[in-house]
């Protein structure tokens, strides 16, 4: 599940190229909140903490704590601009977030105990048309990945949504077009044992 981590920012009144780069010269990365029924509002957040968050694989499912003028707001990060060469952080924004927010996030499959399933033990292979799916589901119930488990998959047998265990209050944002996540083959160019017994 996702873990909050704070971020120091403060509030910002001016917008443009000119103020931005005065910002970067500050080590703070320019940024905007937006969301929850409220106006957007303009910040700036710490340029090396921005920077290390963002090398997190799970920088776009974790929700942020983000202190201004003394009040706490929860956000999640929704984008970020990086610079062409270096890739440092010249723009983030965050959406606001509480116990009744619903979000839409990307969240990687794991396949597991691929030894366990007999297809596997005869050569197939295991074809993974879905890496990451889409789900909606509250922000302070991120699953870090979403597990499938591969034992007893036979050969030519699709792995679908409905197999998946999805967390308390979870569920798929497009489970028609999702529906298919992956597929037991025969290796390429190859037979399986069966396929040669047949």
């Amino acid at each position: 599940m996702s873990n909050i981590e704070a971020l120091t920012a403060q509030s910002r009144e001016n917008k443009g190229t000119g103020p931005a780069r005065a910002l970067r010269r500050a080590d703070m990365v320019p940024g905007i909140i937006y969301g929850d029924n409220k106006e957007p509002e303009m910040i700036a957040v710490g340029f090396k903490a921005l920077a290390r968050e963002h090398l997190s694989s799970n920088f776009f499912s974790k929700v942020f704590t983000l202190e201004i003028s003394g009040k706490k707001q929860e956000v999640i990060a929704k984008d970020i601009q990086l610079h062409p060469v270096s890739d440092a952080p010249l723009h983030v924004d965050f959406q606001r977030v509480n116990k009744n927010s619903k979000v839409n996030l990307f969240i990687p499959l794991t396949f597991i105990n691929e030894e366990k399933s007999p297809s596997m033990k005869r050569g197939g292979a295991l074809n993974i048309i879905i890496h990451s799916l889409e789900i909606t589901c509250s922000p302070h119930l991120i699953p870090e990945n979403l597990v499938i488990d591969l034992s007893g998959v036979e050969l030519h047998q699709s792995i679908l949504i409905e197999h998946l265990k999805l967390p308390e209050g979870a569920k798929a944002a497009h489970p028609a077009r999702d529906n298919v996540l992956a597929t037991v083959v025969a290796p390429s160019g190859g037979t399986t044992d069966e396929d040669a017994t047949a």
